[in-house]
């Protein structure tokens, strides 16, 4: 469904549309091409050629996932792609458009099983590539035998937010927030240009996962945002410290800026516990041509089966 577009190359770019479309619409728009002219990004010089070769960037993670107090074992599969996004409707495109700008998409899946029965979480995020603005557009959905839980920002004048779920502690509402940078958006500027991210002390809006799944308050908290270099790796990490909760990110210091691992600490039911995946496998891959019974072979290679 899926696919790598590149708009300089119109056949390609043509045929990929075919595979999906979303009629959701929205009225407002930050993202301009004023603001890509007046906020420009930095991007490695071999960014277009691994980006544009008309794949995506698939990565399969062995997890170990805090839930209910204890850790349960799952895979986690984090899906890079890039994309022409309509940035005032805040979908993808379905046509080559000159109001289209490029995005770095990335889908981001855990799947684990607490006794009995099974979650699949998938959080989506469309950032920008040629402005260092926050990501357009960012949702998290949640299944479980328990019930569904979906959240999508939508970044215009202010985040807008809509937040659906079961629980009635957590129930259905619509918020509307200050911009402050967006914990999910930094694994994208991880790929794009890690040095793109301000280091020191401000406020960040944690990943929509965590909020929904540890039913915090959904606003920006006080954070301690690193970066450092040991060896061939780098370390990011962002520290909420009310929160108490860390997330550190195992990346390789070289572009791609490939993500080896990460880590993430909180308290859950009174104990300290961490969250930890570890890559088993990256390939490249223009999946959603891959969709008959017979594809399964990469599936095997990413140690998905």
């Amino acid at each position: 469904m899926k696919r790598m577009l590149f708009s300089y190359t119109p056949l390609v770019f043509s045929f990929l549309f075919l595979f999906c479309s979303n009629p959701e619409v929205k009225k407002e728009s930050s993202i301009t091409s004023k603001t890509i002219k007046s906020n420009p990004t930095e991007k490695h010089p071999k960014f277009n050629d691994y980006w544009y070769a008309g794949k995506a960037e698939i990565t399969s993670y062995k997890l170990s996932q805090v839930r209910y107090g204890e850790i349960h074992e799952g895979t986690a599969v984090n899906i890079y792609v890039t994309e022409d996004f309509l940035p005032k409707k805040q979908v993808k495109a379905d046509t080559q458009n000159d109001k289209n700008i490029p995005i770095l998409k990335l889908n981001s899946t855990k799947k684990f099983t607490t006794g009995i029965y099974p979650y699949s979480l998938m959080t989506s995020t469309f950032s920008p590539i040629n402005t260092k603005e926050n990501a357009i557009k960012i949702s998290f959905s949640a299944q479980e035998w328990c019930g569904n839980t979906f959240v999508q920002l939508n970044n215009k004048t202010n985040y807008q937010i809509d937040f659906h779920s079961y629980f009635e502690s957590n129930s259905d509402r619509k918020l509307t927030l200050k911009k402050h940078p967006l914990e999910n958006h930094f694994w994208n500027q991880l790929r794009i240009d890690p040095k793109n991210i301000k280091k020191g002390r401000y406020k960040v809006i944690p990943s929509m996962e965590f909020l929904a799944l540890h039913h915090q308050k959904i606003k920006a908290y006080d954070a301690e945002v690193n970066l450092v270099e040991k060896g061939k790796f780098q370390y990011f990490s962002v520290y909420y410290p009310t929160l108490k909760r860390k997330l550190t990110i195992k990346l390789t210091k070289y572009f791609p800026y490939t993500i080896e691992s990460w880590e993430e600490s909180i308290n859950s039911r009174g104990k300290k516990l961490i969250t930890k995946a570890a890559k088993i496998k990256t390939i490249q891959s223009a999946y959603w041509a891959k969709n008959g019974a017979a594809d399964v072979e990469e599936r095997k290679e990413l140690g998905l089966d």
